[in-house]
C-alpha cells in the first residue's frame, strides 16, 4: 500500500460507496472522510471501518471535522455539491454547484499540494473547469469521473442486447458527461471483435440511445435519488490507476490544450493515468459524424462555460 493516503469529500451515496470500496480493496493506508454533516460523516467512518475490519483490511478510516486533519493525501475525490430541484434552472444549478466546488478546492489545496483531485460533482465538465480555474492547477492534477462510468453503462445495454460476451465487453465513450456525449461503437468490442461485427446498425443506434439516457433512466426509476454503484466503482479504478501507477487508458474529462482541435474547455477523451494523474492524451482518429457529434458536445460543455465566465469568474 506504500503509505498511501485518500481523501474524499462528500460522504452521500457515491462517496460513501467509493470509501467501501477503496477499504475493500485494500489499496490504501487510509482514507479520510469529510463532510458538512458532522454526525453523518463521522457515522460513515466508524460503519466503513468496522466493514474493513470484517474484511481484514489494513486501511485506516478516520473523519476529518477540522480542516488541517484532511491533510496531506494522494488523491482527493470531490463528490459535493448539491442535486437539482423542483424549479431550479440548470443555470441555478451550475452556479450553485460552482460556488460549493470553488470553496471545496480553496480549503483542499492548502493541506494537499501534491494531490491528484478527481471530481465527480456534476454538471462534470463544468465543475472541472471550475476547479481548475479556482485552484490554478495544471491540468493532469484535476480530472473528472465520467468516461469510465458511461462506458460501462453502453457495455450493460451491448450485453443487454447480445445477451452473451460478460466480462469480454469493452465499450468506449467520450465528449461531455450529459445527453451530447459520443458513444464509439467502432472502438468498442466484444471479445476482440467489432461490434459492428456481432450488431446490426439498428441495434447498435439503440445502444447509444439507451447509454445517453443511462443515468437519467436510474433517476426515473429511483425517483428520489441517482446512481451510486456505478459511478463509485468507476472513481475508485482512477484512484487505484493513480496510487498504484498503472498506466492505464481511460476516457476522463480533462482540460484540453489543443488535442482534438480544442483549447480550453473540457472534455471526456482517453487519458493514459498514471501517479502524475494525466500521463498521456490520446487522440483517436474519428469518423467525420463522431467529430460533428464531439463538437456539439464541446459546445454544450462550452455554454455552461459561458456562465460561469460571466457570473462567477
Amino acid at each position: 500500500m506504500n503509505n498511501k493516503k485518500v481523501g474524499i469529500i462528500g460522504v452521500g451515496n457515491v462517496g460513501s460507496t467509493l470509501a467501501f470500496n477503496l477499504a475493500s480493496k485494500n489499496i490504501c493506508s487510509e482514507i479520510v472522510l469529510k463532510d458538512v454533516r458532522e454526525n453523518i460523516v463521522k457515522a460513515m467512518a466508524l460503519d466503513i471501518s468496522q466493514s474493513a475490519h470484517a474484511a481484514n483490511s489494513l486501511t485506516n478510516v478516520t473523519a476529518a471535522i477540522n480542516a488541517d486533519e484532511f491533510s496531506d493525501c494522494d488523491v482527493v475525490v470531490i463528490t459535493a455539491g448539491v442535486a437539482r430541484k423542483p424549479g431550479m434552472s440548470r443555470d441555478d444549478l451550475l452556479l450553485i454547484n460552482a460556488k460549493i466546488m470553488t470553496s471545496v478546492i480553496n480549503d483542499t489545496i492548502k493541506y494537499n499540494q501534491n494531490a491528484i483531485i478527481i471530481i465527480v460533482s456534476n454538471p462534470l465538465d463544468a465543475m472541472v473547469y471550475t476547479a481548475l480555474k479556482a485552484s490554478k492547477w495544471p491540468r493532469n492534477k484535476i480530472i473528472g469521473m465520467a468516461g469510465i462510468l458511461d462506458s460501462s453503462r453502453m457495455a450493460h445495454f451491448i450485453f443487454e442486447k447480445l445477451a452473451y460476451g460478460q466480462g469480454q465487453i469493452k465499450a468506449s465513450v467520450m465528449g461531455g458527461h450529459g445527453d451530447d456525449m459520443v458513444p464509439l461503437p467502432n472502438f468498442s468490442t466484444v471479445n476482440g471483435l467489432a461490434l459492428t461485427e456481432v450488431l446490426s446498425n439498428d441495434d447498435i443506434e439503440d445502444i447509444v440511445n439507451k447509454t445517453k439516457n443511462g443515468g437519467a433512466q436510474i433517476v426515473k426509476l429511483l425517483e428520489t435519488g441517482s446512481a451510486y454503484y456505478a459511478p463509485a466503482y468507476s472513481t475508485s479504478l482512477m484512484v487505484e490507476a493513480i496510487l498504484e501507477d498503472k498506466k492505464e487508458v481511460y476516457p476522463c474529462a480533462i482540460m484540453l490544450e489543443g488535442e482534438y482541435g480544442y483549447d480550453n474547455i473540457v472534455a471526456g477523451v482517453p487519458i493514459m493515468l498514471g501517479k502524475n494523474g494525466v500521463e498521456k492524451v490520446i487522440e483517436l482518429n474519428l469518423e467525420d459524424n463522431q467529430k460533428e457529434q464531439f463538437n456539439k458536445s464541446i459546445n454544450s460543455v462550452q455554454e455552461l462555460v459561458d456562465t460561469l465566465e460571466k457570473k462567477l469568474f
